[in-house]
């Protein structure tokens, strides 16, 4: 299954709805960086239910650290400002998909070190900047799942 990788992410109930898909799924959940809560946080509890134990669940604290980690490997990374459509790539088993913060996104050195890796999810109405984090985590994960299917 891919990996989930959240980037600085700053709203627990977010996180937490999107570790219980990581656990529907078999998908490994990566938190990168700084992250907005405490991972004994009430509400990403509530939000992740009684699944928490099926959670591949991992903190790398340093977001600059994980960065120098991955430089040789072919993520995705998914940006609102991105052209190319998440249905446009073909997917491979064990996949990295890495999304930003609710807030700011993706910090810029991560775009500039994928660039050609940058993905989005079409958004029709131009007044809408970005869709919520776990929809989003969601409609890309789904699409891989799919195509690895």
């Amino acid at each position: 299954m891919p990996e989930i990788v959240l980037v600085e992410p700053k709203i627990p109930q977010n996180t937490g709805t999107i570790a219980r898909l990581c656990a529907a799924t078999n998908s490994k959940l990566v938190l990168v960086g700084d992250l907005g809560f405490s991972l004994s946080d009430k509400y990403l509890k509530r939000a992740g239910l009684d699944y928490w134990k099926h959670v591949a669940l991992e903190h790398i604290p340093d977001a600059r650290q994980y960065l120098a980690d991955i430089k040789d490997t072919s993520p995705y990374l998914l940006s609102s400002k991105a052209s190319v459509p998440y249905t446009n790539v073909r997917y491979e088993h064990h996949q990295r998909l890495i999304f930003g913060s609710e807030t700011t996104g993706l910090p810029d050195i991560y775009k500039d070190a994928f660039l050609h890796r940058l993905i989005t999810i079409p958004m029709a109405n131009p007044n809408i900047r970005s869709l919520n984090l776990a929809n989003s985590v969601s409609i890309v994960l789904y699409e891989a799942i799919r195509q690895l299917s």
